[in-house]
């Protein structure tokens, strides 16, 4: 966290080298745009491991997605099954535009989490760890973004929102890998405030102000040398960059997509969430995380209450919609094979169906997709009972995904970090605090 005094936001002092900069508030961190820039980690290209996939959009279907009755269809859902593109799998009825693309995909149906807890399950789904009071561990976004850096200056890590109990962070590991959070797409004259100059200051201004600044410092530093100025100058060199690029601008700039590919999309802030991850990975952002439902609808997949109203009316069709439109898109542009996608939630629901017609929390059994980035589509790991209760063949911890996730990204699956204490921690942490597998049979 910034230690910097808050400056005036109106007109800072010409020779406010920090304030000038200082046009938009990271709501997350509270930190200045160039502040977040300070902690970028820098690693290019040429640095990273070769490997199929360089970015990775996690679906988050917040509340807990009822694997019942969307992956693994009982006889205990009000739904039936359908058969995909692929013989022999199939999938929920509410899912028709997906099962055509089944061969793109990889279900897991023998899932298992720690908790049925919206919170600890949130926190555990994010980073193969339960809450504790004494250590808070990075996200698996962190760690992608730590791992394979920055691309282009596109931040590494993007999410919208940021979790239940901050899910989303870095950690300990360092605030430099926190998510560059953002608000949901949807909305009409969507913009990112932290990349959106006052009115009052143009681009030109901008420019002028920090080649005035340049001069000045220049005349401090034959009174004082020190080897943090030029480490400053970079930093702040960047946030500039950041703040005019039109490189930038474009990625978050829906307005630059057709009409066509916005219906295809679906028009509300789901569907435009994923457009947003799509130009988002495009540029060269490494991880992308985005909220798997309308937020125009009652609630999320929390489906407690009328669970088959709520899936067939409000949550599935979007999701069907913007997940169908993002596979396809993915594959013309040629990143399909670069990007990998997942789509999971904190948990599963209930085999059984409650008082109020819905089914609750539910982490001994629940199912994920994921495909792209050298994923092997088009299979089934992993079988749960007759019910879709518990784990009936083949269990897949949170640590063997973390595990297979990293593989594909090319990032080493058995490193540990060094937590509080100097205790080495797994990146890919299994239950009993065990090393988590890769899938081997999806790479």
């Amino acid at each position: 966290m910034s230690s910097r005094q808050p400056v005036n936001m109106m007109w800072p002092h010409p020779l406010d080298r920090r304030g000038f900069l200082k046009v938009g508030t990271l709501s997350y961190l509270g930190l200045s745009l160039a502040d977040y820039l300070h902690s970028a980690t820098l690693t290019t290209p040429s640095e990273q491991k070769k490997s199929t996939a360089q970015s990775c959009i996690l679906i988050w279907m917040r509340g807990g997605q009822s694997h019942l009755d969307t992956w693994d269809v009982k006889g205990n859902s009000g739904f039936k099954p359908i058969s995909t593109n692929v013989p022999g799998i199939q999938i929920s009825e509410l899912l028709p535009k997906v099962a055509k693309h089944m061969d793109k995909l990889a279900i897991i149906r023998s899932m298992k989490n720690e908790s049925n807890s919206h919170h600890e399950g949130s926190y555990y789904a994010m980073t193969g760890h339960l809450p504790t009071t004494t250590t808070r561990f990075p996200s698996v976004g962190s760690i992608v973004s730590k791992e394979l850096g920055q691309l282009t200056d596109i931040p590494a890590y993007v999410a919208t929102g940021r979790g239940r109990l901050n899910c989303h962070s870095a950690g300990f590991i360092s605030p430099q890998y926190e998510p560059f959070i953002i608000p949901e797409p949807g909305k009409k004259n969507y913009k990112i405030r932290d990349l959106t100059l006052p009115g009052d200051i143009s681009v030109d201004v901008l420019n002028s102000r920090n080649t005035f600044l340049n001069f000045v410092d220049e005349h401090y530093r034959q009174l004082e040398h020190n080897d943090d100025f030029s480490k400053s100058d970079l930093f702040d060199e960047r946030a500039l960059n950041l703040l005019t690029s039109s490189a930038v601008r474009e990625a978050f700039d829906l307005s630059q997509e057709s009409a066509k590919t916005k219906e295809e999309y679906g028009s509300g802030r789901f569907g435009q969430g994923t457009l947003l991850a799509r130009r988002l990975v495009e540029a060269g952002c490494r991880f992308v995380t985005l909220e798997g439902w309308n937020k125009e609808a009652m609630h999320d997949w929390d489906t407690h209450y009328r669970n088959d109203y709520f899936l067939q009316e409000e949550l599935v069709p979007p999701f069907d919609q913007a997940l169908s439109a993002l596979l396809e898109d993915l594959k013309q542009r040629g990143l399909l094979e670069s990007t990998l996608v997942l789509v999971m939630g904190e948990f599963g629901r209930t085999p059984h169906i409650n008082p109020g017609r819905g089914r609750d929390h539910w982490g001994h059994c629940w199912s994920l997709v994921l495909g792209g980035g050298g994923i092997k589509g088009g299979q089934v790991i992993g079988a749960s009972d007759e019910r879709g209760a518990y784990v009936a063949e083949r269990l897949v911890t949170i640590g063997d995904l973390f595990a297979t996730v990293y593989k594909a990204l090319g990032i080493d699956w058995t490193k540990t970090y060094l937590g509080p204490g100097r205790r080495p921690i797994y990146i890919a942490n299994s239950i009993d605090d065990k090393q988590g597998e890769p899938v081997h049979e999806l790479i």
